[in-house]
Parts: structure tokens; sequence; C-alpha cells
């Protein structure tokens, strides 16, 4: 596997983790200045209003998401990761899970720094 494609699928098992782990302070390091996070049903959301959203879900669920990278290609300063994703959700004041599943598109652009920062997000996941 080609040197770039490993960074940027070490890049996107480091977001994953994080997210599990609930380490928003680690995600926010992870994230370029402009990003944008699609999410089905709602308006895009920027880096400014992802702490509120992500402490929220964290605050109301236990959750457990896995991401199978099913493409990674690398183009320059930009790369991009097409995944199938799982959610488990678990709610902490009492009921069923939820389970979610689809597809992610992710884009990451190389910082000054040479590290990946996730730029573009957007996915499919839908109720199992």
């Amino acid at each position: 596997m080609a040197t770039e494609e490993q960074a940027v699928r070490e890049t996107h098992e480091a977001w994953m983790a994080a997210v599990n782990a609930g380490d928003l302070a680690r995600l926010m390091t992870m994230m370029a200045d402009d990003a944008v996070l699609l999410n089905p049903g709602g308006p895009p959301l920027g880096k400014a209003a992802f702490p509120d959203k992500f402490t929220g879900g964290h605050e109301r669920f236990v959750l457990r998401c896995a991401s199978e990278p099913l493409e990674i290609t690398v183009a320059g300063d930009l790369a991009y990761t097409v995944c199938r994703d799982t959610l488990h959700l678990v709610p902490r004041a009492g009921g069923d899970a939820i389970e979610l599943a689809g597809h992610r598109l992710s884009v990451y652009r190389r910082g000054p720094d040479g590290r990946w920062l996730l730029a573009r997000d957007a996915h499919t996941l839908t109720s199992v």
C-alpha cells in the first residue's frame, strides 16, 4: 500500500477511535477549520457547531461506531475514503438499542504541517 494511502487510513482509524472514546479534543485537532459534515435530514454542520452535536450525542447514548474502508484515493493534497459504517447506540436513559448502517464519504486535506485533516464528510446511515 502506498505511504500516503496508509497515512490516510491511519487518520481515518484515529478519527473513529476518538469518536468511540468520546474524545472531542482529539477530534477538533483532526478537522480542517472549514470542515463541513453532512448528515441525513439535517443542515450542514461546520467545525464550530460540531462540539455541541458531538457532546449531545455522547450524553444521550453509549455508542460504538465501526467503519470499514472500501476505497482510499489520494490525489496530491486531497484524499477521500469510501467506507461501510455501522453505528450501535444504547440510550443512556434506557430503552432499546438503535442500529444504523450505511456508507460514508470522507474528504481529507493535507494541512500545512503535513497531517491529513477531515475537510468534508457525508454519510447515508439509516436504521437497520
